[in-house]
């Protein structure tokens, strides 16, 4: 069951590297402007923190399976959908209702589904790391696919051969829910709470409002708004620019292979603070550098720590509540975080429209590391105490 989770995660990730590289160029060639690409990438993330919120309050009385498979064919309709329209408002609803993706990370609904069967492995903090890994190396090796419209470029108009990659969109969707298909019937969890959250409610809802301002900073400077900064700040190509998400993706992947060793030597909470602090400072260094690869270099050094708290973060949340309520955490944890990280991409755009190219990528690392101090003054000691009683309980 979980190799064709990690599987499907793999088809995923592969479609949301190209698709992170390819949207705003994609939106500039039919002829919209930056902040129609901020206010789309907003409404990705505002549709996908809305149907996050339902799976976590009503999922409970549906199958894991019968989830996923739905969520992998409006997967194939988002992709079908964004290849068949051209105008800003078809647009707008498509990505509202659909599974576009324009982060590095699993922004959809997909994620609690995902994490909810990744609770039941034996080693946790094993399994998120191997999913997060997956998810990053397929992105990676998605990102060079966004190369391919220029190669085409030569036998068909560009935005033609843009609109190929929302068909091979779908196409990985569809092949997602062949995946899906040979999951068993298990129901979200064996034992229903009476409500979606019962005694973890107050550590989740903190947990929660944490999270936010991560994922508003983070919403700041997606993959899609971080490559339109490198086109229209430094003029770089859509094959340069996946080439650099490749390799991005490429340490992002390698370095949460080590993010498991490292949790369980010095704890899930100091691996999400002491590798996040250092990423953000690099991400800031790279907005104030003076040319482009002074600026790549920055943001390779962030890449290499920033994404070692993902499964970190997904185990510590599995950890800290109990069996029956893991479905409803991993939605109420996430929804607040695509909420947050929904209003930020507008916020760029309009940024970038003003000519204010540098303050995205400042104001994100400034609140990511005001988030960091803030999860570890209040959570240090929580994983302790969770641990002690996990043996008492043994």
């Amino acid at each position: 069951m979980i190799r064709r989770i990690l599987a499907a995660r793999a088809l995923r990730s592969f479609a949301d590297g190209f698709i992170a590289v390819v949207l705003p160029a994609y939106l500039l060639a039919l002829g919209l402007g930056q902040l129609e690409v901020g206010v789309i990438s907003t409404s990705t993330l505002l549709g996908s923190a809305l149907a996050t919120l339902a799976i976590g309050r009503w999922g409970n009385r549906f199958s894991i399976r019968r989830l996923l498979l739905g969520a992998a064919l409006l997967m194939a309709a988002t992709g079908l959908g964004f290849a068949g329209f051209a105008s800003f408002w078809p647009l707008l609803l498509v990505a509202f209702i659909g599974t576009l993706n324009p982060s590095s990370g699993d922004a959809s609904i997909f994620m609690p589904l995902d994490h909810t069967v990744l609770a039941n492995a034996a080693d946790r903090p094993g399994a998120f790391a191997r999913y997060s890994f997956i998810g990053s190396i397929a992105g990676a090796v998605g990102a060079l696919a966004a190369a391919l419209p220029e190669a085409l470029g030569a036998h068909l108009a560009m935005v033609d051969a843009l609109r190929l990659m929302f068909i091979l969109y779908a196409a990985a969707g569809i092949a997602a829910w062949a995946l899906y298909l040979g999951l068993p019937e298990v129901k979200a969890g064996d034992e229903q709470p009476t409500a979606p959250l019962g005694p973890s409610r107050g550590i989740v809802w903190r947990l929660a409002a944490l999270f936010s301002v991560d994922s508003f900073a983070g919403g700041l400077i997606l993959n899609s708004l971080l490559a339109l900064w490198l086109f229209q700040r430094y003029g770089m190509s859509l094959a340069g620019a996946g080439a650099f998400f490749f390799w991005t993706g490429l340490l992002s992947a390698c370095s949460q292979l080590a993010a498991a060793p490292l949790a369980r030597r010095i704890g899930m909470i100091n691996t999400m603070v002491f590798t996040h602090i250092p990423s953000s400072l690099f991400l800031i260094g790279a907005a104030l550098a003076t040319n482009l690869q002074v600026a790549l270099a920055c943001l390779l050094a962030r890449s290499l720590l920033s994404q070692m708290d993902v499964p970190a973060r997904g185990a510590f949340v599995m950890s800290v509540v109990t069996p029956a309520e893991r479905p409803a955490a991993a939605s109420f944890t996430a929804v607040p975080r695509s909420l947050a990280a929904a209003i930020s991409p507008s916020i760029t755009g309009a940024m970038f429209a003003a000519g204010a190219m540098v303050a995205p990528l400042v104001a994100c690392g400034v609140l990511k590391i005001a988030y960091d101090l803030a999860l570890f003054a209040a959570f240090r000691r929580a994983e302790a105490r969770t641990q002690a009683g996990a043996r008492h309980a043994a």
